[in-house]
């Protein structure tokens, strides 16, 4: 995937690294069918059975709403994916021969929800073109007006969030680094492409921790609904998300009960 125009320096990135999930997500699963060929197509939506995710092997694909262009779907990329966003329909075309390779939707969710990492890429992947399809869509309706909705960058230094604080989004380090504090202890990293903020928004509870970053950090913002909605689309993806970050939890509690036990002694 990539955006028309210039391309701003947090979507290269971003971009850069979900080029390489599908491939990740789907080794190890056969195709369902042999490859197809398409020659020129302006509707991709009604050639293609809607039981089927592709890779895209070959080709360049245009992503259009009301008729204009927003991005470009290219190789490597997957297709297929239902958005389960208050957002518009794309539709899809192509003015050369493109090359797909077809896997059955229902054994490719089934094989990805085997796996731990694939579950957790496959969130960053649906979250990061969620962002990137936001953005681009600001963009294209207010040309004249850079977004900065989706996308913020913070000094070494910064709070991400707060502790206490109402949940209104959720976060994914693109690049940089980050610390979680606890009533003015640190219990754990925050590492690059790892998904924070997620727990309080499913829980509707404040803020249980404070993320400072620790370096110059690229962060992309998902507003509650939307992270809410991608999750109710993605039922197992949602479940295996929050045996994670309570996995992660349970961890930052015990750093925090070794920390006072060293205080008292």
């Amino acid at each position: 995937m990539y955006l028309l125009g210039e391309q701003p320096a947090y979507a290269d990135k971003l971009i850069n690294r979900l080029q390489t999930i599908p491939r990740q997500l789907l080794e190890g699963l056969k195709p369902c069918g042999e490859h197809i060929d398409i020659a020129q197509t302006s509707d991709l939506n009604r050639d293609l059975p809607d039981n089927q995710l592709f890779i895209i092997d070959n080709g360049l694909i245009h992503a259009l709403v009301d008729s204009r262009p927003v991005f470009y779907l290219q190789e490597g990329d997957l297709l297929g994916l239902r958005q389960g966003l208050d957002l518009p329909e794309c539709q899809y075309s192509s003015e050369e021969p493109i090359r797909l390779t077809p896997y059955s939707r229902r054994e490719a969710f089934q094989h990805i929800a085997e796996n731990d990492q694939r579950q957790e890429l496959f969130t960053l992947y649906l979250l990061g073109h969620s962002a990137l399809f936001s953005d681009a869509l600001a963009r294209l309706r207010q040309p004249e007006i850079r977004p900065t909705t989706g996308f913020q960058s913070f000094a070494a230094g910064e709070e991400l969030i707060n502790q206490g604080d109402i949940a209104e989004h959720v976060f994914i380090i693109i690049e940089g680094h980050a610390e979680a504090w606890v009533n003015g202890e640190k219990v754990g990293d925050v590492e690059k492409d790892e998904i924070f903020g997620a727990m309080a928004v499913f829980t509707e509870e404040r803020r249980t921790a404070t993320v400072i970053a620790s370096e110059p950090c690229t962060v992309m913002v998902i507003p509650k609904d939307q992270f809410l909605s991608l999750m109710r689309s993605n039922p197992r993806i949602a479940h295996s998300l929050i045996e994670s970050m309570a996995r992660r939890i349970d961890l930052m509690n015990k750093e925090i009960t070794h920390l006072r036990s060293k205080l008292k002694n």
